[in-house]
């Protein structure tokens, strides 16, 4: 591969990694009870809780919600990275990256 080619890749993986940083997934568990918000690089900005869902006497429930939201925004994250770099692993390959 050239190096003109390389440069060509690198900076198509720039810009790739740049939507990532600005790529917002939301996830909500308990019908609105719990919403996260996690960007595409897996960098969580949000975690909102609507107090009304709130029972005292069951926060265990609330945790799973948290726990889940979380789990599943980060999976969506990195689905979503996965899909977006695909076209470019067999080239990266060939960079040694």
């Amino acid at each position: 591969m050239s190096r003109f080619d390389q440069a060509k890749m690198l900076m198509k993986v720039k810009k790739i990694q740049s939507e990532l940083q600005k790529l917002i997934i939301t996830v909500e568990k308990g019908d609105g009870a719990v919403v996260v918000e996690i960007t595409g690089e897996q960098k969580l900005k949000k975690v909102h809780i609507d107090p009304e869902y709130v029972d005292l006497e069951d926060i265990g429930q609330l945790e799973r919600w948290v726990e889940d939201a979380v789990k599943e925004a980060i999976a969506e994250s990195q689905r979503v990275a996965a899909e977006k770099m695909q076209p470019m692993m067999g080239a990266l390959g060939n960079l040694g990256l």
